[in-house]
């Protein structure tokens, strides 16, 4: 009874319109093993994304931390290196004729998801090696230093940035389609094969309900038949008895004695 009513229950919900029949029932098993597979990875995949996520949180924290350190020490060796130095900004204007540090793009995989990484190289020589060597030479190379650091940071920065909104996004769509399985199609389907079990087992019933009836009204058309041929029987017995013998129909004539 209890198996009854869960069956009922899970058939009255939100199911797949099918014909009830043993086919299209393994159909639906099939179909609910795929869907218990397909949540399973994907909750796999969730949760590696997730912990993926949570890593690069943590280094954003910690880049962000050190960055703002390392941009005092660019602004305070700026000014040193201005100090020192004088004012090197034209002559760094007109050495700049091409770009000196470049940034390379490289894919990581991570559960599926792609995810892009900066990489910054830098090509030629050092076009300042000469800047600051009238005076101020020290603080000068100091501040590339430090300005190089930075803008290592910032491209660290950067990349780390650009995978933590790409997993943002990879996550909450791989939790959108888990919900979505979990809540919507494993229930449609489990409702659905409860629905045809119930509508198969009623059939059954059905159908031995059918026999049953066939065949007690079987039984009942052979007694009325063994009874209808005993009482023939009986009306030829009573027939023959009350009819005058006929001798020509005897089969045997007894013996005359003299």
């Amino acid at each position: 009874n209890e198996y009854k009513s869960y069956l009922r229950n899970m058939g009255s919900g939100d199911k797949i319109n099918v014909f009830p029949s043993r086919m299209n029932l393994t159909a639906m098993k099939t179909r609910l093993k795929g869907a218990q597979k397909g949540h399973s990875l994907l909750k796999k995949k969730s949760d590696a994304l997730t912990l993926k996520f949570r890593a690069t949180l943590k280094k954003i924290i910690d880049n962000k931390t050190v960055m703002g350190n390392v941009m005092k020490a660019v602004y305070f060796s700026l000014a040193e290196a201005a100090y020192s130095a004088g004012d090197i900004s034209q002559t760094v204007i007109q050495n700049a004729d091409k770009a000196q540090n470049k940034i390379k793009f490289t894919k990581d995989n991570v559960a599926g998801v792609q995810l892009t990484n900066f990489t910054m190289h830098s090509e030629g020589g050092d076009v300042y090696q000469l800047t600051g060597l009238g005076r101020g030479g020290t603080t000068v190379t100091k501040c590339k230093e430090t300005a190089q650091k930075a803008l290592n940071l910032l491209v660290e920065l950067a990349s780390l940035q650009t995978s933590f909104i790409t997993l943002d996004e990879a996550i909450k769509v791989t939790n959108r389609r888990v919900n979505g399985i979990e809540y919507v199609i494993i229930p449609r389907l489990e409702n659905t094969i409860a629905y045809v079990i119930e509508e198969l087992d009623e059939r059954d019933r059905e159908e031995f309900y059918r026999l049953k009836k066939v065949q007690d009204k079987k039984k009942e058309m052979k007694a009325k038949k063994e009874k209808l041929l005993e009482e023939l029987a009986g009306r030829e017995a009573i027939k023959n008895a009350d009819a005058p013998m006929n001798i020509l129909e005897m089969e045997h004539d007894p013996d005359i004695m003299f």
